[in-house]
């Protein structure tokens, strides 16, 4: 074949035409089973804890939510901070860390591309903020979940009763808005202990609507783990062994890091 290419330019160029073709299939088809999970078409909600590491695991947060904004922009995502906890002030140049938050992430697949982040992400590089410019390890704990559509969302009865709601004050350094009024919501889980907050919308009420949409998501999962948790129960009696079933809780400190990243 490689002779008769060499004779025919004309059929060389058309079976390169006919690779990138085949190529460029197999890419989509690889694409399209990446993406085949249940919820993989849906948006996501990107959440960041800061974890040990003091000031340094902050930062390290910050960093990460940079990261994943600058990506989805790149990409064509929307995206929008629904609650940021800040950290203490008086970093280098500045700079004021992160102690959580929650990024909405608008767009087809937004799940699908970003489900596999969910886990602790590990930071060595020397610290800015060291007077001796020591070597530290950051950790954060990075969350994904997708957003429901409204029939799952129906399925899922919460009571009032259960629900605890406070006002506060958005916080943040800065802004025409902030901590002007008593517009943020945290919404409180009593039966579950599962607290979420929204601090976004100038009105008390969009920041509930939005609150309780991650609350909805967050419940879903948790029966979902309940549901993988039963399974092991049986097929641990089946196969005669005890069951190992996790508490679904991950610390963001050593040993339970997906990715390290060093600088």
């Amino acid at each position: 074949m490689s002779k008769l290419a060499k004779e025919d330019h004309s059929f060389e160029a058309q079976l390169l035409k006919e690779i990138k073709r085949i190529e460029k299939k197999i890419r989509n088809e690889e694409l399209k089973v990446f993406l085949s999970g249940k919820y993989d078409k849906a948006g996501a909600v990107l959440s960041i804890y800061a974890g040990a590491g003091g000031r340094d695991a902050q930062d390290w947060a910050t960093m990460l939510l940079r990261m994943y904004e600058k990506y989805c922009f790149s990409k064509g995502y929307k995206t929008e901070i629904l609650h940021q906890s800040f950290g203490e002030p008086g970093g280098p140049e500045g700079r004021i860390g992160t102690k959580q938050v929650c990024l909405e992430i608008k767009g087809n697949y937004g799940y699908g591309f970003f489900k596999n982040e969910s886990g602790v992400h590990r930071l060595v590089r020397i610290s800015p903020f060291s007077p001796k410019s020591l070597r530290h390890t950051s950790f954060a704990l990075v969350e994904v979940l997708p957003e429901l559509d409204k029939e799952i969302e129906k399925k899922i009865k919460i009571r009032p009763e259960e629900l605890k709601l406070e006002t506060f004050r958005s916080s943040g350094p800065g802004g025409q808005h902030v901590n002007r009024r008593e517009s943020a919501i945290r919404i409180t889980h009593l039966p579950t202990g599962i607290k979420v907050s929204c601090q976004t919308e100038r009105f008390q009420g969009l920041n509930r609507q939005k609150a309780m949409k991650i609350l909805l998501v967050k419940l879903h999962q948790l029966e979902e783990l309940k549901q993988q948790r039963k399974l092991k129960e049986i097929k641990a009696t089946q196969t005669k062994t005890l069951p190992k079933v996790s508490e679904g809780l991950i610390s963001a400190s050593w040993g339970n890091q997906i990715r390290s990243y060093i600088l």
